[in-house]
């Protein structure tokens, strides 16, 4: 066992995470949810949902036979949405081809939708002992400052260049304990702002920490500026209701419910009679919003709107209370706007 591994196992023992939801079990369906909701997510995020998505779909068949509607409302806050239509695409290939049992290899688990190498290697690792490397955005952090490892970890020279470490390093058995060590390093102790370097178990052969470059590693991205993006989103209510419209399945906040949406040059009242044969009672703009997107920043103008006669709803749209409508499985910004009336 190479020195790496074995400094990191041994802290593993004494100072890692043991009792995570879903941590000491075999079963790769609650490993495999858990992998999903971490990737881009923080762990004190991902328990509460990690907790209310497993009593509702414990198992393979019961998240393949659920709608993508309510597998994407158990998901909703949690961001990243496409992880979830994969995640309910994915139990159905199971079952229609596997007959819902994962399969145990991570070139076989990598095959799957939403699923890459590195999140197939932890599964395999910690549901069936396979040796495999991961490569997280933790681990690249890790491994970069460690080693001394230069340059943007996106770009395809150097992540290749991690990625033959990463192998390299791997131990010829405890890969379970190692592959959670590794992930417990980045995520407490090797951060990206703030390490606590004099807790690490790596810090007498860190190359960033004995070089003093330990905010230096890993490279930066280079940076570009941000397009922005706009758009009108009408809160139509008749009552104590609000209407709701379902968005393609693909493309930002794909398969959920949302507000209807205009352009900023739109002319209401046209926009109105075409698309609901409605004309406004009252009209009063909200506070703009602003969210951001991996590669853009979309600028929300909310117009909330009273209409007449009182609409009827057409395929793919829906009038609900206020309740339900934050009940529904709706995007971080619809929910900010519910709150708000």
């Amino acid at each position: 066992m190479s020195d790496f591994a074995h400094r990191l196992i041994a802290w593993h023992k004494a100072h890692g995470r043991h009792d995570l939801p879903w941590q000491n079990t075999r079963d790769p369906y609650r490993i495999w949810v858990s992998e999903i909701m971490l990737q881009q997510t923080q762990v004190t995020a991902v328990i509460p949902y990690f907790q209310r998505f497993m009593a509702r779909f414990p198992d393979i068949a019961s998240l393949a036979a659920a709608s993508v509607d309510e597998v994407l409302a158990h998901w909703s806050g949690l961001g990243y949405y496409a992880r979830g239509r994969n995640l309910h695409a994915a139990a159905q290939i199971l079952v229609a081809r596997h007959a819902g049992t994962f399969p145990h290899a991570a070139l076989e688990i990598a095959a799957l939708p939403g699923i890459g190498r590195s999140t197939a290697a932890a599964v395999a690792a910690f549901a069936f002992g396979e040796r495999g490397a991961i490569l997280d955005g933790n681990v690249k952090r890790v491994l970069a400052r460690c080693f001394g490892i230069a340059g943007f970890p996106g770009a395809p020279a150097v992540q290749n260049r991690l990625w033959a470490l990463a192998e390299f390093l791997l131990p010829v058995a405890g890969i379970e304990i190692y592959t959670q060590a590794l992930m417990d390093l980045g995520a407490t102790l090797c951060t990206r702002s703030k390490p606590r370097c004099g807790d690490c178990p790596q810090q007498a052969g860190c190359v960033a920490y004995q070089s003093g470059r330990t905010l230096e590693l890993p490279t930066a991205k280079p940076k570009a500026a941000l397009p922005q993006r706009e758009t009108v989103m009408l809160i139509l209510q008749q009552g104590g209701e609000v209407l709701l419209e379902k968005r393609p399945p693909s493309g930002i906040w794909g398969g959920l419910w949302s507000f209807p949406e205009i352009a900023r040059t739109a002319i209401l009242e046209a926009e109105l009679a075409a698309r609901f044969c409605a004309q406004a009672q009252r009209v009063m703009p909200l506070a703009p919003l602003a969210h951001g997107f991996t590669h853009y920043r979309l600028n929300i103008y909310p117009l909330w709107v009273e209409t007449s006669p009182p609409l009827q709803t057409k395929t793919g749209q829906v009038w609900l209370s206020l309740e339900d409508a934050r009940g529904a499985a709706i995007p971080t910004p619809v929910r900010k706007l519910l709150d708000r009336l």
